[in-house]
């Protein structure tokens, strides 16, 4: 497959900060084609195929029309969170490989059925965690794969935002996305945690959900995302269905322990609220933590306690002010070469699978009170 045939179903925010500057760069490499791009939105569509699209591009606000082009060998989902298990079954069904935006699904069910059928048709399955190519991430990863930490027995993984409520698209809507920063942000910092740690071995998780200040801060402009030019965004207390902040408690089976922090909206003070996914290991060796630039390593050095920066790095930036992209997407060069048969994954579907169940157990305890229990097979227990 010299040049994969890529298709897109859904063309709005996730497409144009990430997988459209991401994979015009395999265009322009000539490792792939853009050949499709589906939208409800009709206009939206279109400008994603006159921006990133090669030439004759078609447009479509039906995926099971684009699905149905055989000349296709790929599609990207990035859709709603509950759509993904859909349309995500149809594509491997109708013979493509998929990259499907995170989280896997809005549900243990739907994501067990996109495990399914990537078993059924043999097709590549793959989940649009790109926090693992960030140099900060990349370069702790190392730290931890060379031995400086030891066993990892506590980590802590934390997403908080003092205000910072996406204000477009569907993300206060529960019915279209299945929850709120637990789902859309606490899932970064928790996929690095487990890929650090390379453990996926869950004993149980509890967990607690708050729904407090989305309904609370009702008529008061509270910032939501801001905007381009730098204004606050107010969201809507009236429409806000999700959770504000969650927390979850994660058990390994070897003992480790994982504390999740997620938020879009918690008065705690500007330190507290680290704004980006960030992570710390505890281990018998050494310890490390993350912030947006920055990877430390915490150990003892002839006898001393002492902390080295391993590295300093500039905040990741995807797109310039033309909307190119200026940073290589490794992700992306990733994905292509495995449609291609030239590498391996970086995400498997088990990862992310894994991932999923652990979200919808703590979202599964905080409205029960009590513990979900995993068994043998990595399964949450009823």
């Amino acid at each position: 497959m010299n040049k994969p045939r890529i298709g897109f179903i859904g063309c709005g925010g996730i497409f144009n900060s990430k997988h459209g500057p991401g994979m015009e760069q395999q265009q322009d490499l000539g490792n792939c084609e853009l050949v499709a791009f589906c939208d409800l939105i009709e206009e939206r569509a279109q400008k994603a195929a006159e921006t990133y699209g090669a030439p004759g591009a078609k447009i479509y606000t039906d995926y099971k029309e684009l699905l149905a082009d055989p000349t296709i060998d790929a599609v990207h989902v990035l859709t709603p969170n509950v759509a993904h298990c859909e349309i995500s079954v149809a594509a491997l069904e109708a013979g493509k490989h998929v990259l499907c935006e995170k989280p896997m699904a809005a549900t243990i069910e739907d994501a067990q059925r996109m495990m399914d059928a990537r078993d059924r048709t043999g097709k590549i399955l793959t989940i649009g965690y790109q926090y693992r190519h960030f140099p900060v991430n990349a370069t702790a990863k190392a730290v931890v794969d060379e031995g400086w930490i030891g066993d990892i027995y506590y980590a802590e993984a934390a997403y908080i935002r003092r205000r910072g409520v996406p204000t477009w698209g569907v993300f206060t809507d529960k019915s279209k996305q299945g929850g709120g920063p637990l789902i859309d942000i606490g899932t970064h910092c928790l996929d690095l945690t487990l890929w650090m740690m390379n453990n996926y071995d869950v004993e149980y998780v509890a967990g607690t959900s708050f729904e407090k200040l989305g309904k609370l801060l009702h008529g008061v402009a509270e910032q939501g995302q801001n905007r381009p030019n730098g204004e606050p965004n107010p969201w809507d207390a009236d429409t806000y269905e999700v959770e504000d902040s969650a927390f979850g408690h994660i058990k390994m089976k070897n003992g480790a322990v994982i504390n999740l922090k997620s938020s879009w909206a918690i008065n705690g003070s500007d330190d507290f609220a680290n704004n980006q996914a960030t992570v710390l290991l505890c281990g018998t060796k050494g310890g490390l933590d993350t912030t947006t630039n920055v990877t430390r390593l915490n150990h003892i050095v002839g006898g001393q306690q002492a902390t080295t920066i391993v590295g300093k790095f500039i905040e990741n930036q995807r797109r310039n002010a033309q909307g190119k992209n200026i940073t290589f997407s490794k992700e992306h060069d990733i994905w292509v070469k495995a449609i291609k048969g030239e590498g391996e994954l970086f995400v498997t579907a088990e990862q992310a699978f894994c991932i999923t169940k652990i979200l919808a157990s703590i979202y599964k305890s905080s409205m029960t009170g009590k513990p979900v229990y995993f068994d043998d097979n990595g399964n949450p227990i009823d």
